[in-house]
């Protein structure tokens, strides 16, 4: 079951100034030499005062809310999330702190998925247009959207099997690759730390 509550997502209101090379506008999914040739694009991002482009929430499995505003509770996760039920990774992380909201660069998901697609949006509470490797955003990191405040996490998001098949194997692989695990490709998680409210348009800034 796939929810609405508001405009569905495209790429087209999602762009940026930093166009994906045209010949990589391909069907989905790239293979890992496609997605290396896109690096230095990800990795060109800006690296702070990003403004938030997309918020999502999940009531459940496969189910995804798409919303103008997110409120975050140290206690209660991102409200209407399944957090608190259960988290995914087998249920490993099932109510951690350290993994109550989940951030993907806009540039990863131009490369991996496709509106017009069948693979279900992945689920990422906010998409942002900004470099989120441990270079720019060390573990421990305090950050700034809307009038909440969140911690970068020490657990790393490497994806799962739900990754794989909705988005292919050879993306898994490349996110994982010893040389990229510390550009965190697949995105960061974070801990909350002061209740707030996050509106699309929001500024993601860095408070080192």
């Amino acid at each position: 079951m796939l929810l609405y509550l508001m405009e569905n997502i495209t790429l087209q209101n999602l762009s940026s100034a930093h166009l994906l090379p045209e010949h990589l506008s391909l069907p989905r999914p790239l293979n890992e030499a496609q997605l290396d040739e896109a690096l230095p694009y990800i990795m060109n991002a800006p690296k702070d005062n990003a403004p938030i482009l997309h918020l999502c929430y999940r009531p459940d499995y496969s189910e995804r809310c798409f919303t103008d505003e997110l409120q975050l509770s140290c206690d209660k996760g991102v409200i209407g999330d399944r957090w608190l039920k259960e988290v995914s990774n087998g249920g490993q992380y099932s109510g951690d702190k350290r993994v109550q909201v989940c951030i993907l660069p806009k540039r990863i998901l131009e490369l991996v998925w496709r509106e017009d697609g069948d693979a279900i949006y992945p689920g990422d509470n906010m998409i942002v247009d900004m470099n989120l490797s441990h270079e720019n955003l060390p573990i421990g990191s305090h950050i700034k959207i809307g009038t909440a405040m969140l911690k970068v996490s020490d657990v790393y998001n490497g994806g799962c099997k739900k990754w794989i098949a909705r988005y292919g194997e050879e993306s898994f692989r490349w996110f994982n690759r010893a040389d990229n695990r510390t550009k965190r490709l697949r995105g960061m998680l974070c801990e909350i730390i002061t209740d707030g409210v996050v509106k699309k348009g929001d500024l993601l800034c860095k408070i080192l």
